[in-house]
């Protein structure tokens, strides 16, 4: 039979053993950074937007439900609108649930 030897090879020590701390987490905070401005920044804009219409809400305005709804505001409370959808026909949501304004159809 033949046997094998395995030979390992020894690099010679050099004076920069430990390295900058800095760079080994360079990649983490650029991902960090694409993660960021790609991702978490447009969603937060998204958010605000959503936040400053559901408190310009006046009566008479007319949105869309995120169920598909589309209807006249009639009434406001903090937590509650109430859309009329039809003549005499009128439904009470919650704020949270108004997804924004209904598409212009032309």
């Amino acid at each position: 039979m033949m046997t094998l030897s395995i030979a390992y090879a020894m690099a010679p020590p050099s004076g920069n053993e430990g390295g900058n701390p800095l760079m080994a987490f360079m990649p983490l905070i650029i991902i960090f950074a694409i993660f960021y401005f790609l991702l978490i920044r447009p969603q937060q804009k998204r958010a605000k937007e959503h936040r400053n219409f559901l408190n310009s809400i006046n009566r008479g305005d007319e949105v869309l439900t995120t169920g598909g709804l589309i209807g006249r505001v009639t009434g406001l409370t903090d937590d509650v609108v109430t859309l009329e959808v039809a003549d005499k026909v009128k439904v009470k949501v919650m704020r949270a649930q108004i997804a924004g304004k209904p598409p212009v159809n032309k």
